[in-house]
């Protein structure tokens, strides 16, 4: 690495606090001009938030070190890294033309026989995939219905029993329970890349990952339809909930 290439922080030592604020503020922006229905400054606000310095230091920590599985490797084996390979990572992260395939995880499901499938990037996809994630979830936010309380930042479960209680606590009410079943190993991907209208590089990425295949022990299936679960952006989150609820 040259002198000119030579970052100014160790990763021990950048100014995290000072990182999320910067990408807040971008974020606010996305989410702005979402709401005033300004397509042309979400994408270009998105392309600005994908290159910047910030971005792409926040989206390799969340994966690496914030994230619960960070331990968990995918077709390449890795585990983990360290500062100095977090930081090289930031460094030339940006969002892919193609993509590595998965690694198949089974795990059981509570109270049950029957296991879940879980699909594992690799480390340097899942930062790829949290960059991605902290571009498109603005534009979303602002587009969701307001009583939608599933996988969206800063709201949970206690939420929506909050909103559930408040609504029926008057005079009795119908709840509905349903379940779709197999809904996201089923999913369109031309359908969900229509639904997202994003620019061009941003859908190359999530085509790539979309069509990447998975890696179940020594056999490598195809993915021509569903979402895997398992990384940053491929869990039940914005991506393959905007299909149903918008």
């Amino acid at each position: 690495m040259n002198t000119a290439e030579r970052p100014m922080y160790r990763w021990q030592d950048l100014p995290w606090k000072k990182v999320e604020r910067s990408v807040f503020k971008l974020q606010k922006r996305i989410y702005q001009a979402s709401q005033r229905g300004d397509t042309t400054s979400v994408h270009r606000l998105q392309r600005l938030l994908i290159s910047s310095w910030s971005a792409r230091c926040l989206a390799v920590r969340r994966v690496t070190q914030d994230n619960r599985g960070k331990k968990t490797a995918g077709v390449d084996g890795i585990k983990s890294l360290n500062p100095q390979q977090r930081l090289h990572l930031a460094q030339t992260l940006t969002l892919p033309q193609t993509a590595s395939p998965t690694r198949r995880v089974w795990i059981p499901k509570p109270g049950k026989e029957e296991k879940r499938p879980l699909s594992i990037p690799t480390i340097h996809s899942r930062a790829q995939q949290a960059l991605a994630k902290l571009a498109l979830e603005p534009e979303w936010e602002a587009r969701f219905e307001p009583n939608s309380y599933g996988f969206r930042p800063g709201r949970g479960c206690h939420d929506a029993i909050a909103a559930i209680f408040h609504a029926i606590c008057q005079k009795p009410k119908y709840v509905l329970d349903a379940d779709i079943a197999k809904c996201f190993d089923r999913i369109n991907h031309q359908a969900l890349l229509d639904k997202l209208q994003t620019f061009p590089k941003m859908d190359r990425a999530i085509r790539a990952w979309l069509k990447a295949g998975v890696l179940d022990g020594e056999e490598l299936y195809p993915t021509d339809e569903g979402v895997p679960q398992g990384g940053p952006i491929s869990l039940p989150t914005k991506l393959q909930i905007c299909v149903i609820s918008i």
